[in-house]
Order: C-alpha cells, then structure tokens, then sequence
C-alpha cells in the first residue's frame, strides 16, 4: 500500500518529534527553556537558606529546608541574621562560577555568596547537642587566615604546629580568652568557602554566634544563639546539607537553574 504523502510542515514536525524521543531531548528546551544541569549538590538533603536584600546588605533572614517528595519544605520559621559589614560576594564553593557581582577577597568584610558545603561544628564546650562532626576549640586553636601561609583556611592547633604556624593570624578560635569574654565562637560551624585555599580568595568562614542583634561580621554569617542551638541540632550528616547565601535579586534569578526551593523568605 503506498504511503500517503504528508504536508512538508507536518514532515518537519514528524521528524523533530522522532528526533526528540529518540534522544531523550526536553521538549523545553527546544521552546527556549533549558533543563536544569545537574548541580554538584544534587545530593542534598537539608539546606540552609540565607537572603539578603542585596549585594551591600548587612542583614538578613535564615530558613531551614528539606528534601521531600522531591521537593525542598520549609522545616523552620524565618530567623534574622547578620552578614558581612560590606555586605556579600561571589564565594568559591559549590556552584559554578560566577563573572557578575564582586568577588569575594581577604580582609573586604564580604560574606560568601553561593552554595557550599556545611564542615564540622565548634565550639568553647567539650561537646555540643548536634550530630555534625565537632571539635572543641583551645587557647591554642586558630584560623589562619595569612594569605601565604602553607596552612592558610585551616583551623589549627599551635601545640601541633607550633607557634610560628599561627603568627599573623587574627583569628584564634577561643574568642573568650583573647578577646574579653566574647561569645562569637562559643558556637558555630564551618562553611566551606574557598575549600581549595586559593590565596586571598577568604578564609575562616563560619556560621557564628552574635554578640548584639544584627551586629555586622567580617564575613561571616551572624545569628542568636537559639537559631544556632536549632541548626545545629536538625543538622544530619547523613544528609549532605548545604548552605546557601544570596542576595535576592540572584536568588530569583538562580532558583530553577540551582534547582533551589521555590520560596523565599
């Protein structure tokens, strides 16, 4: 039976179709809507969500997500935090690189912004109420945060390094002994910016406690101690959980590529 002939509009349209299902192609992305990649976090089942009202903003909200039904769900109320005194940059983590916006760099008082893995919690107690791997900080514990140093981005103990090993570091970990009873370290924990130490790209970059509500850091992220007591407690590392910091406008313009909840605070 010979086989009728088809309009040549309606035969582009039969091949395209065949082409699609033959490989597995997103219809959406032939309409002008690619399919999100996957991202190096695609594995994550917790998230920590940090927004800012823009890229000078000290302050902001944090909220607390969970992957369910293959979807992101609120786990917690909206909690006010403070960042940097300069506000935030593009940080190194994560989440591919970004050419707009500044840059995060050593000593500019810029929280990271991106995706970033969540490192081990600290603090001035022996241990603490949370499954996150801990460690409890001496008088002799320190971030180095001296660009040239081969330890540069490392917390460290000068009783295995020696003295030298931190020379030049401000940043020792027991905040109460060398800064009057500070609370800042008493808990916190590291966020994973700048992982591969790039010299003068950041370092020490911690979740932390704040001494007075919405007081700026130095590039760290800032919060009540109950907001900490909550993170750390709902924290599993079973979960790969993230952290994630952004200032709104990227936030709405990164959510369906980052595959990142759908709400923000």
């Amino acid at each position: 039976m010979p086989i009728p002939s088809l309009p040549r509009h309606s035969f582009r349209s039969l091949v395209l179709a065949t082409l699609l299902l033959g490989t597995g192609t997103d219809a959406r992305a032939t309409a002008g809507e690619p399919t999100p990649a996957p991202q190096a976090w695609r594995d994550a089942r917790q998230l920590v969500l940090v927004i800012t009202d823009g890229w000078d903003a000290t302050t902001g909200t944090l909220q607390r997500f969970e992957m369910r039904d293959g979807r992101w769900q609120t786990v917690a109320d909206v909690a006010p935090i403070s960042v940097g005194r300069n506000g935030a940059a593009w940080g190194l983590g994560l989440h591919p690189t970004q050419l707009q916006g500044p840059q995060k760099q050593e000593g500019d008082g810029r929280a990271p912004a991106g995706v970033f893995t969540l490192g081990e919690a600290f603090g001035y107690a022996d241990k603490a109420d949370t499954t996150m791997p801990y460690r409890a900080m001496q008088a002799t514990s320190y971030c180095i945060d001296v660009p040239d140093s081969p330890l540069y981005n490392r917390i460290i103990d000068t009783r295995d390094e020696g003295n030298e090993a931190a020379k030049g570091s401000t940043e020792p970990m027991r905040l109460d002994l060398h800064n009057n009873g500070d609370v800042r370290y008493r808990e916190g924990l590291v966020i994973g910016h700048n992982p591969n130490a790039t010299p003068r790209a950041g370092s020490c970059i911690f979740a932390h406690l704040w001494r007075t509500p919405g007081e700026p850091t130095a590039g760290c992220t800032a919060m009540a101690a109950g907001t900490m007591d909550d993170v750390l407690a709902w924290l599993r590392p079973d979960a790969r959980p993230v952290f994630v910091l952004l200032p709104r406008a990227e936030y709405a313009r990164l959510t369906r590529e980052w595959q990142l909840p759908e709400t923000a605070p």
